[in-house]
């Protein structure tokens, strides 16, 4: 008879942990994001809690993994994902353009001129020299010069590299 009554007490033990313990789980979730907006707050330059030391210690630093990028996961990370397809695709449209319109030399590359070129793209995207700038970055285009204005560089050409 022991026995089953050392049973029924455990089983009743344990169904007490069990409604406890979401309770306890609950504390503990409640306590983390306590602990993690604490740490938040040292860190935060706008905030009464501001430890300036802490915050020099933990930053990033020019070479560091991460540096000049949002931290993962976060609704900015997702943002700038979407920017840099965004550019990308637009980047991929400019050199589809250049193709169809542009005159093809002998050794296969296809050339236009900017003047040209901003005639046509300027009805697609107001933004024909910053693509241009992106593409040569990337090594999709060339051309001469740090940066192409309408009028003046009109004569420059625009030398497709893929």
């Amino acid at each position: 008879m022991q026995t089953e009554a050392n049973r029924f007490a455990e089983k009743l033990s344990c169904k007490a942990q069990r409604k406890c313990s979401h309770v306890h789980s609950l504390r503990g979730k409640w306590q983390q994001w306590a602990d993690d907006h604490v740490q938040s707050q040292k860190l935060n330059p706008f905030s009464e809690e501001f430890d300036y030391e802490l915050a020099m210690a933990t930053r990033l630093h020019k070479g560091d993994q991460g540096y000049g990028r949002p931290k993962e996961g976060t609704k900015t990370a997702e943002r700038a994902k979407r920017a840099e397809e965004h550019i990308y695709r637009e980047i991929m449209d400019m050199c589809f353009i250049i193709r169809t319109m542009a005159r093809h030399r002998r050794d296969g590359k296809v050339q236009v001129t900017f003047g040209d070129l901003f005639d046509r793209y300027v009805r697609i995207s107001d933004k024909v020299v910053g693509i241009l700038m992106r593409a040569r970055k990337h090594g999709l285009v060339h051309f001469e010069g740090e940066m192409l204005w309408q009028g003046r560089d009109d004569h420059v050409v625009i030398t497709l590299l893929e």
